[in-house]
């Protein structure tokens, strides 16, 4: 008999309190361990080098064996072998593979505090989950769940983030969300968005996402962090999940007004086939935006999202987990349009892994092309670099080693047993390498991992916290 039929919800939520109560923090002692939390500081953008590693510049120049990264100021001044840096701190890159820093293009960074939460029914699906128990959160678990997803995307290699918030229930969880990104060291976009279970008759705070437009310089003076807008869309095809014409238009022409990039789930599965054609039918589909999934995009919707100039964020773990289907990679590829890898949300996923998920999308891709050699390894890690990058219009700053763009990169070590043996450094990566990999990630300069620990975040403090909060947000929703 399986084990299953003993558990009730009780022993469940019993078990989660013992594992928050075995990691250091009770839950009567929550609240008073947060007010005493004291954050480290980030790291000082350095001066260094790195010297005679094997560089992917995931640009023009190509790979360069036995060559040099120096970084000042934030900046990449050069890359090239034996580079003279004088003064310059020396990181030594024998056996390591020098890459751009990994460009993630939509997450729900919030519900990482629900991870592996989604069920293998119904009553515990991943909408339903999300809906309940992100109606029952409080600002705190805002910045918990963002928290613990900074910490993990540093830890795997992403340096870019793109936080699509759709839970924001005041403007105290979005300055939650906003203070963990902040904190993390991490380049993201923030995505305003509605909260769970908020009616779809009801427009989501425009005079909050204002306040924050005018306040960004204040939020992220150093132009690590900027804003977007999370849009619903039109609701799809089923008039009990429709947003009315005032109700999209008002919110997407808020966003445009403020000069806002867009994102949009569209035409993700079966039920709502058509999403894209009809933005695209309403005028509203633009170079500005993001479309997520597109798992169904017709042939004519991708001409339209190419004819556009949007992009597309693709997650295939979510997508087959939930039952979306496949991802349409060589399609949006071959009409010129600009994708990107996104990790979507734990609470379905499970992880962070952007190698994982290269991975799927080179097999899944040659899977529907039946067909060994359709999309390469090299592609499938642009997607993760240089395209993702632009998928997300930040191109001209990070997603390539180049003298003069902003210095977010990583270094792979291949000493483990996983990557002993060095062939072509591309199927390497999306083929066999892994997060535990990941030796240092450095973000605009700073150095936020290095020997394979992350240097300004406290990681068990980062886990105890997220363990009593999510038992904390268990008990209030009467869930497990």
């Amino acid at each position: 008999m399986p084990i299953a039929r003993f558990m009730s919800r009780r022993h469940l939520l019993c078990g989660a309190a013992a594992l928050g109560a075995a990691a250091g923090v009770s839950q009567a002692r929550f609240a008073a361990a947060q007010s005493s939390r004291s954050t480290s500081a980030l790291p000082a953008r350095g001066t260094f080098v790195i010297r005679n590693a094997y560089v992917m510049t995931m640009d023009e120049a190509g790979d360069i064996a036995d060559a040099d990264v120096h970084v000042a100021n934030g900046a990449i001044v050069a890359v090239e072998p034996g580079l003279k840096a004088g003064g310059a701190t020396v990181i030594d890159g024998r056996g390591m593979i020098v890459l751009p820093g990994l460009v993630e293009t939509h997450w729900h960074m919030w519900n990482t505090l629900l991870r592996s939460m989604s069920g293998d029914k119904p009553d515990f699906g991943y909408f339903r989950t999300t809906a309940i128990l992100g109606q029952k959160y409080q600002a705190d678990d805002m910045y918990q769940g963002t928290r613990l997803a900074c910490a993990e995307a540093i830890n795997n290699g992403i340096t870019h983030v793109h936080d699509w918030c759709h839970n924001i229930r005041g403007s105290d969880y979005a300055d939650a969300d906003l203070k963990a990104l902040r904190q993390s060291g991490l380049r993201a976009r923030f995505s305003y968005g509605a909260a769970q279970g908020m009616p779809n008759t009801k427009e989501i705070d425009l005079a909050d996402l204002q306040r924050l437009h005018d306040g960004w310089a204040k939020i992220s003076p150093d132009g690590l962090l900027t804003l977007g807008l999370a849009w619903r869309g039109q609701g799809g095809n089923n008039p009990a999940t429709a947003v009315p014409p005032e109700i999209y238009k008002a919110e997407i022409g808020a966003a445009r007004k403020l000069g806002l990039p867009i994102s949009v789930h569209a035409s993700g599965s079966r039920p709502v086939i058509g999403q894209i054609d009809a933005i695209a039918k309403a005028g509203l589909l633009g170079s500005d935006m993001q479309l997520i999934h597109a798992n169904m995009a017709s042939a004519d919707e991708i001409k339209a999202v190419a004819a556009a100039g949007a992009s597309i964020s693709i997650s295939p773990f979510t997508e087959l987990r939930i039952g979306f289907g496949l991802p349409q990679t060589a399609k949006f590829l071959e009409a010129g349009i600009p994708v990107g890898l996104s990790v979507d949300t734990v609470e379905l996923s499970g992880n962070a892994d952007m190698f994982g998920i290269m991975k799927v999308v080179q097999n899944a891709d040659n899977g529907i092309a039946e067909n060994e050699f359709k999309l390469s390894a090299r592609r499938v890690l642009q997607l993760a670099t240089i395209e993702g990058a632009r998928s997300m219009g930040i191109a001209d700053k990070v997603g390539s080693l180049k003298a003069g763009k902003r210095a977010d990169l990583i270094m792979v070590s291949t000493r483990s047993v996983n990557l002993a043996i060095f062939g072509d450094p591309a199927h390497m990566l999306v083929t066999a390498a892994e997060p535990a990999n990941v030796d240092t990630v450095v973000v605009d300069g700073r150095i936020l991992k290095r020997n394979g620990k992350l240097t300004a975040l406290n990681v068990d403090e980062i886990v105890q916290d997220a363990a009593a909060a999510n038992v904390a947000l268990r008990k209030r929703a009467s869930w497990w």
